[in-house]
């Protein structure tokens, strides 16, 4: 029985056997199988040997057809090589005599020849190591592609491991069949960590080198509260987490009986708990989990889940299913947040991909005032929508006035387009910003004149705010919703929105978190849109505390300077006045 621990970011446990997912780009960890297996990776190697030389065929005769016979023959040479006996022999050596999985011997042995040509002294054969690594790819693409595949192939439950998932990934995981992620990078709000959370799926990041250290069909328990990857458990340890996942499915029981009861305090203090989604299929589970509208609609995972880019009627016909499945209840649409490490794959052109720090660069509204046809083809299906029910707009990472002017203007010009061509565009839709950047918070007073509400995400926020790349599992403990800065610009934000009459919410991950759920309410924040399965917890705790609790709360925080001191504090009122909270997170 091995134990890793990580960063948890999605609570629950699961037990399920591993599906490990090497990401071609990364170095093949060093895996070995019983012996019972190593016929299974002898298949593997041959399949993908086989699989190869087909592709490298197919495009062997598309380059005869088109550049002539003489040039294909560079493709022949490749096939040749695939067939080789002398290589062959070697990768299946490999398999018998070190029980490695396929992926590992054929990594080793190509890098092998990848080194004997790069060492040649003849340049024409230290071209040819550019051949062998070629051959590499693709074979290993075959292996390691064949785990990625057999997520969509999956046919029984699984726990993915892998050394890093990209949002258009984890966007289209199984979630009937993927109960737990456990990645070796990532921070606390990492996309992917936030997918995890949006499914439901218990989730670990920054684990190092989980994806080294397990092999598909590990049993493994992943417990996400804890942050800890079990590998192998004995029977006492899997008896013991079987228990503790069973008391937690009837604590959540308990707390989804709540869905028809306000969010209200005991004295009287009503709050709206709105869900943050990514697809309209989210809308009827987090509505029965007792959200009364969507908070935070982030509509860029449509580009991530595809392989093109949506067209405008793709992407109306997206937004009306969202309205439809809301039956009346509000929706606010965020619209497209690409860049940085949401790379999309039908937009290539558009973003440039050597930005040398892209959560600085163009990014979100930035990337689309300086791509108005990707802008305007959004706009476009999102006033077109807005005839079917209320919706309200959001521009997202607003760091400065001329942004927001900009883009109300891009969204006056679209809509005069549409009116013009005898489109109905309902009057008088709100549009909003996200203040996730400090300038945006410091300058809240500006944006108020200028703006119907406010929504404010804090999962950047944090980032700008203490100079922390939320992905970076190195420096994850300096990335902290409890730092004394972040809880100020909240302060201030939720002061100038309350002097101004503008309607404010908090959609980050901090909101979903059971500990800061009174000190928010305290601050006076009485909206929070938050991951679906994180409503019925909250609630329970709004539903348990007094305002004036709360309050007491936000000024005994007021008077801390550290993280640390600050998140111990909340912990220490929350299990105080909801000790069932506590539980519910860390049994």
């Amino acid at each position: 029985m091995q134990t890793r621990k990580g960063i948890p970011v999605s609570p629950g446990i699961a037990i399920a056997p591993a599906l490990v997912i090497d990401a071609e780009d990364q170095a093949v960890p060093r895996r070995t199988v019983p012996a019972s297996r190593t016929k299974a990776e002898h298949q593997r190697v041959n399949d993908a040997l086989k699989a190869s030389a087909k592709e490298l065929e197919d495009i062997r005769q598309q380059t005869a057809a088109t550049l002539g016979e003489e040039l294909a023959r560079i493709f022949s040479f490749h096939i040749g090589m695939l067939e080789d006996p002398t290589l062959v022999d070697q990768f299946h050596a490999q398999v018998d005599t070190y029980q490695v999985t396929a992926e590992f011997a054929v990594h080793s042995v190509f890098q092998k020849w990848v080194d004997s040509f790069a060492a040649h002294p003849d340049p024409f054969f230290r071209d040819r190591g550019l051949d062998i690594q070629d051959l590499r790819r693709r074979v290993l693409r075959q292996l390691i592609g064949g785990g990625l595949s057999a997520i969509a192939n999956l046919s029984r439950p699984a726990a993915v491991i892998a050394h890093d998932l990209t949002p258009s990934q984890t966007a289209n995981l199984d979630r009937s069949l993927i109960k737990a992620l456990a990645i070796d990078a990532g921070g606390q709000t990492s996309h992917t960590a936030i997918l995890a959370h949006a499914l439901g799926i218990p989730a670990i990041v920054g684990l190092g080198d989980i994806a080294r250290r397990t092999s598909t069909g590990d049993n493994l328990v992943i417990d996400g509260d804890r942050g800890l990857v079990i590998i192998d458990p004995d029977a006492a340890t899997l008896l013991d987490y079987r228990q503790q996942a069973r008391s937690q499915r009837q604590r959540a029981e308990s707390y989804r009986s709540l869905k028809n009861e306000p969010a209200e305090t005991r004295d009287g203090t009503r709050v709206s708990l709105q869900a943050n989604i990514e697809f309209p299929s989210e809308i009827p589970p987090a509505l029965e989990l007792g959200a009364e509208g969507v908070g935070l609609y982030r509509t860029e995972y449509v580009y991530l889940a595809n392989d093109t880019a949506p067209t405008e009627d793709e992407q109306y016909d997206t937004y009306v299913a969202a309205i439809r499945a809301l039956d009346g209840k509000p929706l606010t649409l965020r619209t497209i947040d690409l860049g940085a490490d949401k790379m999309p794959a039908g937009i290539d052109a558009i973003l440039d991909r050597t930005e040398r720090n892209p959560f600085l660069g163009c990014r979100s509204i930035r990337l689309c005032l300086q791509n108005l046809e990707l802008f305007r083809t959004q706009l476009r299906a999102v006033l077109r929508a807005a005839a079917h029910g209320p919706i309200k707009i959001m521009f997202p990472l607003i760091s400065n006035i001329m942004e927001l002017r900009q883009a109300k203007m891009v969204l006056d010009d679209v809509r005069e387009d549409l009116e013009d061509q005898g489109v109905s565009v309902p009057d008088n839709i709100p549009v909003g910003m996200m203040i996730e950047v400090p300038s945006a918070a410091i300058q809240a007073h500006a944006f108020a004149k200028e703006t119907d509400f406010f929504s404010i995400g804090t999962n950047d926020l944090i980032q700008y705010t203490v100079a922390v790349d939320r992905g970076n599992e190195h420096i994850a403990s300096l990335y902290s919703a409890a730092h004394p800065a972040v809880i100020s610009l909240i302060k201030e934000v939720v002061r100038v929105a309350k002097r101004s009459d503008t309607p404010v919410s908090l959609c980050g991950e901090m909101a979903s978190l059971p500990e800061f759920t009174m000190l928010l309410l305290g601050l006076g924040l009485r909206n929070f849109s938050i991951t679906p399965p994180a409503i019925p917890l909250t609630k329970q705790i709004i539903r348990s505390v007094s305002l004036q609790q709360c309050q007491r709360v936000a000024r005994r925080v007021a008077g801390l300077d550290s993280q640390k001191d600050i998140a111990n504090t909340l912990k220490e009122e929350l299990r105080k006045a909801v000790p069932d909270a506590v539980q519910a997170r860390t049994a």
